[in-house]
C-alpha cells in the first residue's frame, strides 16, 4: 500500500515568475529560495519545514490564461493557516491587493479564496478542532471571521 503522508509542494505554470513570487511573498509571506533562473522560482512557506511549498515557472506573457468556470483541472491548493487571526489579517492582504475572491465557514475549516496574478485560485484556511465538526455541520456558510475570533478569545480567557 501507498501510503500518503501530505502535501509537500505544487508548481504552477505563470507569464512572470518574479511578479508571481513577489505576490506570494508579499501577500502571503513565502520565502523565496535562492536560485540562479529567473524563470524558476522554488518558495517556502514561513512555517514549513519542507525544502519548498510552491514553485512557480514562468512560461511568458503571451501564455493562455486559465479559462473561468468548471473546466477539467486543478480548482485550487489550500494552505492552512497557524492561527485564527491569520485568516482576517489574510482577507485584508488579499482584499488588499486585489486577489480576494470569497470565504466560507465550512464547519471543519474557516476558509479564504483568492486568485494570484494569472488567475491561479488557492485557499488560505484555518483548521477547525476536530472535537467541534460534528456540532457544527459540514455546510458550507457565511464566513463571519470578528465572531468566530471573539468566541474563541472568550473561551480562552
Amino acid at each position: 500500500m501507498v501510503t500518503i503522508k501530505g502535501l509537500n509542494h505544487v508548481v504552477l505554470w505563470v507569464r512572470d515568475a518574479q511578479r508571481s513570487m513577489a505576490f506570494y511573498r508579499d501577500v502571503l509571506g513565502f520565502i523565496p529560495k535562492d536560485g540562479a533562473h529567473p524563470q524558476r522560482v522554488f518558495m517556502k512557506a514561513n512555517g514549513s519545514e519542507n525544502h519548498h511549498d510552491l514553485g512557480l515557472f514562468g512560461i511568458g506573457a503571451d501564455a493562455e490564461g486559465i479559462p473561468q468556470g468548471r473546466h477539467v483541472g486543478m480548482y485550487h491548493v489550500a494552505w492552512e493557516l497557524a492561527e485564527i487571526q491569520q485568516v482576517k489579517e489574510a482577507r485584508e492582504k488579499l482584499m488588499a491587493a486585489g486577489a480576494f475572491v470569497g470565504e466560507t465557514d465550512h464547519g471543519n475549516s474557516l476558509s479564504i479564496y483568492a486568485q494570484d496574478p494569472d488567475g491561479n485560485e488557492f485557499e488560505v484556511f484555518w483548521a477547525i478542532p476536530p472535537e467541534e465538526w460534528e456540532s457544527r455541520g459540514q455546510n458550507n456558510r457565511r464566513l463571519d471571521i470578528d465572531a468566530e475570533i471573539a468566541k474563541r478569545t472568550r473561551a480562552a480567557v
